[in-house]
């Protein structure tokens, strides 16, 4: 962290910034190459619902909520969720207007200019698909460039290895783990903290650009470079 001095005490402190406030996230549509984010709806749920059911895993680590033992109830936790404005979700969709995920921005502090991504829920069709990563890229552009964030933060279940696994991948920093962080659905959670800053921005959006560019793609759709090794992370 850079440091300045006090000007009357000579103790250091952190350097000035632009103290202005971050917009609130809002009503967006985030179009890219291979799908969109927009806001969710309670219009999404049939589609997300045929998707995710019978997919159990992947509610697992989700703090309070899920599996849901049927369509009605999937479709009126999806018409909650939809109305929240912290966390404002947004459904992921692809270009057959098939709605595949969910993604959130939460823990909103706009004075401090601090936002979380959290809430991710892919379904297997989405999973390790150019739109997963896409959907990550636009979401992270949107809190910096439209937003005005410095801080984007993850947080995930000190066990969920592919979650910490994944946000590494994109270009975010582990920071560390809070111990007994949370009771989620009645289990301890250790909760690890990972961050990206807007100064790392323009470089882990060149990275994402450079991964999701047509031509690190072979004929068969599969990647020629991976965005972790694009990261310096390894393959």
């Amino acid at each position: 962290m850079s440091e300045t001095s006090h000007a009357r005490t000579g103790q250091p402190i952190g350097e000035a910034v632009d103290a202005r406030p971050a917009q609130r996230p809002g009503t967006v549509t985030l179009q890219g190459r291979f799908g969109r984010l927009e806001n969710l709806t309670a219009e999404h749920a049939a589609g997300l619902w045929q998707a995710m059911q019978g997919h159990d895993r992947l509610w697992t680590y989700m703090p309070s909520y899920g599996p849901f033992a049927d369509a009605t109830t999937f479709n009126a936790w999806v018409a909650t969720r939809a109305a929240l404005d912290d966390p404002r979700s947004y459904a992921i969709v692809d270009n057959a207007g098939r709605a595949l995920g969910i993604m959130a921005l939460m823990a909103i502090r706009e004075k401090d200019r601090v936002v979380e991504v959290g809430h991710v829920i892919y379904a297997p069709a989405l999973q390790r698909t150019p739109l997963a990563t896409e959907a990550q890229y636009l979401l992270a552009r949107y809190v910096f460039e439209t937003l005005g964030y410095r801080r984007y933060e993850w947080k995930c279940d000190v066990l969920n290895a592919p979650s910490r696994r994944a946000a590494e991948r994109y270009g975010f920093t582990f920071e560390g783990i809070f111990r007994q962080h949370m009771i989620a659905k009645g289990h301890s959670r250790d909760t690890a903290w990972l961050s990206m800053l807007d100064s790392e921005w323009p470089g882990r959006k060149a990275n994402f650009e450079r991964w999701l560019a047509p031509g690190n793609f072979d004929a068969g759709g599969n990647q020629i470079e991976s965005l972790s090794a694009i990261n310096g992370g390894g393959a």
